[in-house]
């Protein structure tokens, strides 16, 4: 189960205390009604699953589509077992604009293992947040930065290549198709019947990166190899 310091630094000392449970109990629930979505009401394809393992420092960059393609990319990867391995439930770096804009929504992003992050600009302290947890855990992360408008995968941003080079993490390339149908950007209510394909590469070898200097011009290098794995998986 989560840490309690990892809890949301910003919450009072009794959610944090809770924070524990409660961040179970909500991801879980919350997976369990997306995996009825993805797997039931849509045909959902995985496949390259044995590439992501359990490690910790384990970091999942993938394409992105859709405001539900955080919960369908750790899904697809851990669940059932994140029922009884907690701690493969991926944290989620989350634009402030989307998933905190009411303090309901704001409670259950917390609890989802969200990290608040502001946007249009770098936000430094989002950036140490992520250096912080994940080395114990999972993340999901989106190195464009933005959905697709037309199905290309864009450039990724050099902040997600200083991370991998802050924390050396085991970097898998996900690429994921067919979300674009499932919730098209401007809707809110899900369609179903729809064709998903979501796909998990081997890890990304960069250890020739961490023998240069820490630069961005040498996070950019690196994040670019990354978007170029997810694009030969078929987008």
């Amino acid at each position: 189960m989560a840490r309690h310091s990892d809890a949301p630094p910003r919450r009072g000392r009794l959610f944090r205390l809770l924070w524990p449970m409660t961040s179970y109990l909500v991801t879980n629930l919350t997976v369990t009604a997306f995996w009825v979505l993805f797997f039931v009401l849509n045909r959902t394809r995985v496949s390259g699953r044995k590439n992501v393992g359990t490690e910790p420092n384990t970091l999942l960059l993938s394409n992105h589509q859709s405001m539900l393609d955080s919960s369908l990319v750790g899904l697809a990867a851990f669940y059932p077992r994140s029922l009884v391995q907690p701690r493969l439930l991926p944290w989620n770096p989350a634009a402030a604009e989307n998933f905190y804009r009411t303090p309901i929504l704001a409670w259950l992003a917390d609890n989802w293992k969200c990290i608040w992050v502001q946007p249009g600009r770098r936000d430094l302290h989002a950036l140490h947040r992520m250096i912080q947890v994940l080395p114990r855990g999972v993340m999901t992360l989106f190195p464009e930065g933005t959905r697709t408008r037309d199905g290309s995968v864009g450039p990724g941003h050099a902040g997600t290549g200083l991370l991998i080079l802050a924390t050396r993490a085991r970097v898998i390339p996900v690429t994921i198709e067919g979300m674009r149908d499932v919730l098209p950007i401007g809707s809110s209510v899900p369609r179903i019947f729809k064709r998903i394909t979501v796909t998990y590469g081997p890890p990304v070898d960069y250890a020739d990166y961490l023998a240069q200097p820490r630069t961005r011009e040498t996070a950019q290098a690196l994040i670019d190899r990354v978007m170029a794995a997810i694009r030969a998986q078929g987008v």
